[in-house]
C-alpha cells in the first residue's frame, strides 16, 4: 500500500493584487481596461468604464476562510442557512494569498510540494471585455507580466502560475505564447467556449488557429481550462434572469441549466479534428467538475458508432488520451473511475477558496470511499499533476 505524504495540487488560487491589471497596462488602453473608482465610499472595479460585479469584493481585503462552504457544496445544509451566513466571519486577507514566499511556507504546512496557480478575478475578465477585443488582449498582456513578477510561472519548481492567453487574434496569441514560454511557463490558461474574433465566434479548433496549436505541441506546454465566465455565461438571460450576476451569488437557475461550455469546447476540439492534426496536445480541466464527462463521451461514442468512416480516430479514446480532469469532491467519483483511468485524474483542492477544501489531503477520504486503490490515489494526489507541469515537446 502506498502512503500519501505529499501532494501536487492542480488547483490553487491567489487573490489578485490591486494593480494586477494596471501595473503594466499600455498607456493607450488605461481607460478601456481595468480601473478603480470610489463609489459611495467603496472601492469598485471598472472594466471598460463600467462597474464589474463578477467578484463582489475585488479588493479582497476581507475574505472567508478556505473551505467555509465545503459542506454546502456537498449538499449538507440541514439548517437551511443562507450562503452569507455560511461564509462565516470575514478575515483580513492572509499574506499567503498574495506573497509567494509566505505561500511556500503555507504549502509546506499543507503537505503540498507543488501546485498550479490560477486567478480568482481574471477568469471573468475576458468575457467582461468581449465587446472590445483589443482591450481584452492588452489587459491580459499586462496581467501576465504582473503574474510573472509576483508569482512566477515555475517558481522554485513549486508554484506554477498559469498565464492567460486569449485566442481572439492569432498574431497576439502567438506573441504572448512565445513570451511566456521564454519565461518557463509550464501550463497556459485559455477560456472555454467559442473564440470571439473580429469576424464573430469561431471554434478553437478552426484551422486558422493551427499555428498556435502547432507551437503549443512543439513546446510541450500543457493547456488548462478553468471555470469562469465565458460566452455561455449570459445564456441565463434567455430564461429571464439578469446578466449582471456576481460569480458567488450561487443563483439556482444557472446551476440547474444543462449547458456546459467545457463539454462543448471539447466536442468542438475533437470533432473539428484538432487531435488528428496535433495528437500530442495535453489539456487539463480545472474547477469544471467532472459530471459533464460521461454525457459528453456518450454523445461522442454514439456519433462515432453512427458514422465511423467520418473519423480518423475514435473520439472517445482521443479524449481519454489527451485530457486530464480534476473532479469536484461532490462529484460521482465511483462512477468516474469507471470512465477515466486514474492516470488522467487530478487533485484540485481550489485552496484557499470558500468552495474548496480547507485540507487538500482530505480528498483521499473521498477517493477511498469511491473505491480508488492506494496506488491510484497516489497518481491523482501527486504524480499526475507533477508530470503535467513538465514540458513534453514534440
Amino acid at each position: 500500500m502506498t502512503e500519501i505524504t505529499k501532494l501536487f495540487d492542480a488547483d490553487n488560487h491567489y487573490y489578485e493584487a490591486i494593480d494586477a491589471f494596471t501595473r503594466y497596462i499600455e498607456p493607450e488602453f488605461k481607460k478601456r481596461c481595468m480601473q478603480w473608482a470610489d463609489v459611495n465610499g467603496r472601492q469598485m472595479l471598472l472594466v471598460g468604464g463600467k462597474i464589474n460585479r463578477f467578484i463582489p469584493n475585488p479588493t479582497f481585503d476581507m475574505l472567508s476562510a478556505p473551505g467555509s462552504l465545503e459542506e454546502y457544496f456537498r449538499g449538507n445544509n440541514p439548517k437551511g442557512d443562507s450562503v452569507k451566513d455560511l461564509f462565516g466571519e470575514l478575515l483580513p486577507c492572509d499574506p499567503a494569498y498574495r506573497d509567494r514566499e509566505i505561500r511556500l511556507k503555507t504549502m509546506d504546512s499543507l503537505d503540498t510540494e507543488g501546485a498550479l496557480f490560477f486567478p480568482t478575478l481574471a477568469v471573468g475578465m475576458e468575457q467582461a471585455l468581449s465587446n472590445d477585443l483589443p482591450a481584452a488582449r492588452a489587459a491580459f498582456r499586462a496581467f501576465n507580466r504582473w503574474m510573472h513578477e509576483d508569482w512566477g510561472f515555475a517558481y522554485e519548481e513549486r508554484i506554477f502560475a498559469t498565464p492567460y492567453i486569449t485566442l481572439s487574434d492569432l498574431d497576439n496569441a502567438l506573441a504572448e505564447l512565445e513570451w511566456v514560454l521564454e519565461r518557463d511557463a509550464r501550463v497556459i490558461l485559455l477560456g472555454t467556449g467559442p473564440v470571439s474574433t473580429v469576424e464573430g465566434f469561431k471554434s478553437p479548433a478552426d484551422p486558422r488557429f493551427d499555428p498556435f496549436w502547432a507551437r503549443v505541441q512543439e513546446s510541450g506546454v500543457a493547456v488548462a481550462f478553468h471555470g469562469g465566465a465565458n460566452a455561455y455565461y449570459n445564456l441565463i438571460t434567455m430564461w429571464g434572469e439578469s446578466a449582471d450576476m456576481e460569480a458567488h451569488r450561487f443563483e439556482p437557475l444557472r446551476s440547474a441549466l444543462s449547458h456546459d461550455a467545457v463539454a462543448d469546447t471539447f466536442a468542438a476540439l475533437i470533432l473539428h479534428g484538432l487531435f488528428d492534426r496535433f495528437p500530442h496536445l495535453r489539456f487539463a480541466c480545472i474547477e469544471t467538475g467532472a459530471d459533464w464527462v460521461a454525457p459528453l463521451l456518450k454523445r461522442l461514442g454514439k456519433i462515432y458508432s453512427q458514422t465511423p468512416a467520418a473519423f480518423k480516430n475514435n473520439p472517445v479514446e482521443q479524449f481519454k488520451a489527451n485530457v486530464w480532469v480534476s473532479p469536484f469532491y461532490e462529484n460521482d467519483l465511483d462512477k468516474l473511475r469507471t470512465i477515466i483511468s486514474a492516470d488522467h485524474l487530478l487533485l484540485g483542492s481550489d485552496w484557499p477558496h470558500t468552495e474548496g477544501l480547507s485540507d487538500p489531503m482530505s480528498f483521499t477520504n473521498d477517493l477511498t470511499e469511491a473505491g480508488f486503490t492506494a496506488d491510484e490515489q497516489e497518481l491523482i494526489m501527486y504524480a499526475n499533476c507533477k508530470k503535467l507541469v513538465q514540458r513534453q515537446p514534440h
